[in-house]
């Protein structure tokens, strides 16, 4: 925005400040820039949070106007300047460091301010006549920040976390094309990081998909948590400078403005001052970030090599691996991804921290809590759709070399248990281990089984499920 160097004077309890006439934000703003300089993460940064900043401003305002508390012109402009800000305008004036200190007090005035100066121009004022329409005495009519706040963040996450089951469920899809590819790659389970009975890749790649879509109603049921609203609380749950109607036309409103199913709290005063939901949430998502980044690892060792690792699949080469060490390709997208977990589980610390920090009738560390869940929604919104597009739509399998490791693997001993005595079965496995030679060579020289029968007992469709036997 180029500046011509105009102002105009603003009044706040603490003294006037000179605000750029462009500016649609205003003198508290201007302080809060000043403060709180922590994050390099802005309201702007969060579209989500914006506009659900605007939402709850147009429900309060058609909440204020139907009990009789606020004129149709002041309501209308209102409406229009935040129905303009859902459209994707004036958020380069939602400045505010996510990180503050007053519980959020910043952004809801950072809010009021752009709300109220462009309401004024609607009406045919100049930016900062708040005589006309005032960020405390209209926009924010009946409300306190301590529940404006935690209400529009909350229908914010909720948003993100659409977004974040959006890429989650592609992830899924992803994982269980490549297991219908990897149908037949007959291979070696392992537990201990040794050998233990074969599979199929399909059969491995299927139940990664899996682990991630028993996560989508885990996490639907949680972030329906959010939407729970305080609005009508104000200070402290009290109500007080609140219409006794007050709460649930607006929340009635703010379900109409946000297309959400927004419901009124059962207490006003435990949903001001409790912030668990941050819990719950966050520990959701720090559980996706778990399970993928356990996926993550496995991909890393099954993708070892080329030559001296596991060699099973191939991740798709992105960038050279080394600045030493020529030909070398290294699995970066899965490396990053196992760093995104690791600073989800950091702001899940955080947030736990935070509100466990609570005193009293308002939890102060609301803003730190709001932003490390944010973080950690984006951070493993992209690293999945990272993982997705850049590795895992791209592997591909070694199937004989797959094959030929469980053929030549002492697991495959345990596919044959239930044909020949345990002791024998022992002997055998000693003899393979020093002999070096493999297991179905030793049957056969062993004289253990015949060729067809054992043929029919190693045939993939027989060790990779139960199968029924005929009893002894």
């Amino acid at each position: 925005m180029k500046l011509s160097g105009k102002t105009r004077t603003e009044r706040d309890l603490i003294g006037t400040k000179e605000v750029p006439v462009e500016y649609y934000f205003g003198v508290q703003t201007l302080r809060a820039m000043e403060n709180f300089d922590l994050s390099y993460a802005k309201l702007y940064d969060y579209p989500h949070i914006v506009n659900a900043l605007a939402d709850v401003k147009i429900a309060a305002a058609k909440a204020n106007h139907e009990l009789g508390y606020m004129e149709e012109q002041v309501k209308n402009a209102i409406v229009q300047a935040c129905n303009e800000i859902k459209e994707g305008k004036y958020h380069d004036q939602f400045v505010v460091d996510m990180i503050q200190g007053g519980a959020g007090t910043s952004t809801n005035m950072n809010a009021n301010e752009v709300i109220a100066n462009r309401a004024l121009e609607i009406m045919g004022h100049q930016k900062g006549e708040y005589k006309y329409c005032h960020p405390n005495n209209h926009v924010n009519l009946a409300q306190s920040t301590n529940d404006a706040y935690p209400t529009a963040m909350n229908l914010g996450i909720y948003n993100y976390m659409g977004d974040l089951m959006e890429e989650m469920v592609k992830l899924a899809e992803a994982f269980r094309k490549k297991s219908e590819e990897f149908v037949d790659v007959i291979k070696m389970g392992r537990t201990h990081l040794q050998d233990a009975v074969p599979m199929t890749l399909g059969q491995e790649f299927e139940a990664f998909a899996m682990m991630i879509e028993e996560e989508l109603p885990r996490m639907e049921n949680r972030r329906e948590e959010l939407l729970t609203t305080n609005m009508g609380a104000t200070a402290i749950g009290t109500g007080i400078n609140a219409d006794p109607d007050f709460a649930s036309i607006c929340t009635s409103y703010l379900a109409e403005a946000s297309g959400l199913p927004v419901r009124e709290a059962e207490n006003l005063i435990v949903a001001t001052s409790d912030t668990t939901t941050y819990v719950m949430n966050s520990s959701i998502v720090k559980r996706v970030a778990v399970k993928l980044s356990k996926i993550a690892n496995d991909l890393r060792l099954t993708s070892s090599g080329p030559r001296a690792g596991f060699n099973e699949i191939n991740t798709p080469p992105v960038q050279p691996g080394s600045s030493i060490m020529p030909g070398k390709v290294n699995p970066v997208i899965l490396e990053v991804f196992n760093q995104v977990a690791f600073k989800i589980i950091g702001n899940d610390t955080t947030i736990t921290m935070g509100v466990e920090a609570g005193q009293l009738q308002l939890n102060v560390m609301e803003p730190v809590m709001a932003y490390s869940l944010l973080e950690s929604i984006e951070y493993l919104t992209k690293g999945i759709k990272t993982m997705r597009s850049k590795c895992i739509e791209g592997i591909t399998a070694n199937v004989e070399h797959c094959r030929n490791m469980t053929m030549n693997s002492i697991g495959l001993i345990t596919a044959v248990s239930p044909f020949i005595a345990y002791d024998e079965l022992n002997a055998l496995a000693a003899e393979v281990l020093e002999s070096g030679k493999g297991v179905y060579e030793l049957i056969l020289e062993r004289e253990l089984l015949d060729k067809e029968e054992l043929d029919d007992i190693l045939k993939p469709e027989h060790m990779i499920k139960p199968r029924r036997f005929e009893k002894k």
